[in-house]
C-alpha cells in the first residue's frame, strides 16, 4: 500500500505534469514518466529549456554577401534573422554576424540608423553584433569561422564557431548568386566546391551534432546539387533550384509596398518567408519540414506567375527535427500550436522583383523621383546607364565566345545546356575558376549580374576547352579591357 507521503508526492507530480504539458507541450507526443523529472526541474529550478545540456549549444552564422544601398535587403534579412535568434534565447557569443554595414547610415537611407525588413516592420539593426564588417566580409573569414579556425582569420571580432560534438549549428547566407557561386562584397566569390569541402572538414572534426543551412541566392540549389552527400548530418534548404533566380520582395511598386520614401527592396521572398514564420510560431513544436513546406508555398506556389522552387539537400531526414534545436524559440509564442493557423504567413505579393534586377529598379526609382536637372537625377541616370551597359557587354561577350569556340549554331546550345538533376555544375572546379579568371582578364569582372553566366563557363569546361583556347576566344571577343567600375583591373577577380 502506498503511504500518505508517497501518495501526496505522486498527486503533486501528476498535477504539475498536467499543468506544464497543457501549457507548453503541444507536439502530441506521449510523455514517459522519466520525462517528469525534467518538467519538474523547469518548474522548481527555472532551468533554461532552450539551453539544457541535452540540446547542446546553439551556434549561428549569419552572412549578407553584398554591399551597396541597392542591396539593402540582404543586410536587412541578416539583421532580422539575428533578432529572431536573440529572442529565441541564443547568446551573442554564439551568434556570428557578417554584414558590410554600409546601409544603416547610408546617405540614401531615409531613416538613418534604422533598418527594416518589411513595410510596417520594426528596426532590426539595433543590437546586432558587427563581428565582420567591410573588407572583413570575405570568403576566407567565412570559412574559417565555420571551421572554428581563429588562426586563419584576417580581421574582425575573432569570434568563430567553437562548437562541440553535441552542438547544433545554423548557417544563413543571403546574397546574389549564380550557378556554383555565391557573391561577396569582396573578391573572390565563394564557389560551391570550397563550401562543400569546408562542410566536410567540419563534419570530420566531430564538432557538431547536426547543421542546418538556409541559403538565399539565385541558382542557390547549384551550391549543393550533386555535391552535398548524405551522412554529414547536414540539412540544407535553398531559395531556388540549380537553374532559376530567387526573388526580392517588399519592393517599390509591389503590394504591399515599402514606405514611399524607400526606393529599394526591403527583403527577399524566401528569407522573409522563413523569418516571418519563425516570428509567430512556437518553434518547439514546428519542424524544419513544416517550415520548409510553408516557405515553399509562399516563395513559388503552383499558381504563381513568378517565384522559385525552394529545395532540400543533404540529410533530408533531419527535417523532422524541431526548429528550436537551431533557433531557440520566443517564449511569447509558447501557446501557438502548429497547424492552428496555416495562413499565418502573408500571401505572395502582387508581384516580385528578380534578384538580378533589383539594382535597376532602385536606379530607375531614383531617376523617377529626383527633380529635373538635379545632381541626384544626373547621378541616378549615370548609374542606370552604367549598369545596363555592363549587362549588354557581358551578355554579348559570352555569346560571342561561345560562337568562336563551338560555331554559330552550336555555340548557344552548349552555353545554355543544363545538366540533369543530381549532377554537379561542373566536373573540374579548378578548370571553372581558371576560365573565369581568363574571361575577366580580357572582358572585365562578371560582377553580381554576370554570375548568371557561370553555367556557360562551366559548360565550356565540361566540353574540354583549354585555358589557351578560352584566352584566344576572350581576346577576340573583348579586344580592349573595360575601364569602368566593373573592370577587373580595378576590383580583381571573382575566382
Amino acid at each position: 500500500m502506498i503511504g500518505y507521503g508517497t501518495g501526496v508526492q505522486w498527486v503533486l507530480v501528476l498535477l504539475l505534469s498536467s499543468l506544464v504539458v497543457g501549457r507548453q507541450i503541444t507536439d502530441d507526443l506521449i510523455r514517459l514518466p522519466s520525462d517528469h523529472s525534467s518538467i519538474l526541474d523547469r518548474v522548481f529550478h527555472g532551468s533554461d529549456k532552450f539551453n539544457d545540456d541535452s540540446v547542446g549549444t546553439r551556434w549561428a552564422v549569419l552572412i549578407a554577401g553584398s554591399n551597396g544601398y541597392w542591396n539593402y535587403r540582404h543586410q536587412a534579412d541578416v539583421c532580422h534573422a539575428y533578432q529572431i535568434l536573440k529572442k529565441g534565447g541564443l547568446k551573442d557569443e554564439n551568434i556570428i554576424v557578417f554584414i558590410y554595414d554600409d546601409i544603416a547610415y547610408n546617405e540614401e537611407n531615409p531613416r538613418p540608423g534604422f533598418i527594416i525588413n518589411s513595410p510596417d516592420g520594426d528596426d532590426v539593426y539595433a543590437g546586432v553584433p558587427k563581428d565582420y564588417t567591410g573588407e572583413d566580409v570575405n570568403v576566407n573569414n567565412f570559412l574559417a569561422v565555420i571551421l572554428g579556425n581563429k588562426t586563419a582569420l584576417t580581421g574582425g571580432s575573432g569570434k568563430v564557431v567553437d562548437s562541440g560534438p553535441n552542438d547544433h549549428i545554423f548557417i544563413y547566407y543571403t546574397d546574389h548568386g549564380g550557378p556554383g557561386v555565391l557573391g561577396m562584397p569582396t573578391l573572390p566569390y565563394l564557389y560551391a566546391d570550397d563550401l562543400i569541402d569546408t562542410l566536410k572538414k567540419k563534419h570530420a572534426s566531430g564538432t557538431y551534432k547536426s547543421l542546418v543551412f538556409y541559403l538565399e541566392a539565385c541558382e542557390s540549389g547549384s551550391m549543393f546539387e550533386g555535391l552535398l552527400p548524405e551522412g554529414l548530418n547536414i540539412y540544407a534548404t535553398t531559395a531556388a533550384n540549380a537553374y532559376e533566380s530567387s526573388w526580392g520582395t517588399y519592393c517599390p511598386g509591389e503590394e504591399p509596398s515599402p514606405p514611399p520614401e524607400y526606393d529599394t527592396c526591403l527583403g527577399d521572398l524566401y528569407s522573409v518567408a522563413w523569418m516571418e514564420d519563425s516570428e509567430v510560431h512556437n518553434l518547439q513544436t514546428e519542424s524544419l519540414k513544416y517550415q520548409y513546406e510553408l516557405v515553399k508555398a509562399r516563395a513559388g506556389g503552383p499558381d504563381a506567375y513568378y517565384g522559385s522552387h525552394v529545395m532540400q539537400y543533404g540529410d533530408v531526414k533531419l527535417n523532422k527535427e524541431m526548429l528550436y534545436l537551431y533557433m531557440g524559440t520566443n517564449p511569447a509564442n509558447d501557446n501557438f500550436t502548429v497547424g492552428s493557423d496555416h495562413n499565418s504567413l502573408r500571401p505572395m505579393p502582387s508581384k516580385a522583383v528578380n534578384q538580378r534586377d533589383a539594382d535597376l529598379l532602385h536606379f530607375w526609382h531614383k531617376v523617377r523621383k529626383a527633380p529635373e536637372g538635379s545632381p541626384r537625377k544626373e547621378e541616378a541616370q549615370k548609374q542606370f546607364l552604367e549598369a545596363m551597359s555592363h549587362r549588354v557587354h557581358l551578355d554579348n561577350s559570352i555569346k560571342l565566345i561561345g560562337k568562336l569556340l563551338f560555331g554559330i549554331e552550336k555555340g548557344p546550345e552548349v552555353l545554355q545546356s543544363i545538366r540533369p538533376a543530381g549532377q554537379p555544375l561542373v566536373d573540374d572546379w579548378k578548370c571553372l575558376k581558371t576560365l573565369v579568371r581568363t574571361f575577366e582578364t580580357h572582358c572585365g569582372s562578371l560582377s553580381q549580374y554576370g554570375m548568371k553566366h557561370m553555367r556557360s563557363i562551366a559548360n565550356i569546361c565540361n566540353a574540354g576547352i583549354t585555358g589557351e583556347q578560352m584566352a584566344d576566344a576572350s581576346a577576340q571577343a573583348c579586344p580592349t579591357i573595360p575601364s569602368g567600375r566593373w573592370s577587373s583591373l580595378r576590383g580583381g577577380f571573382s575566382a
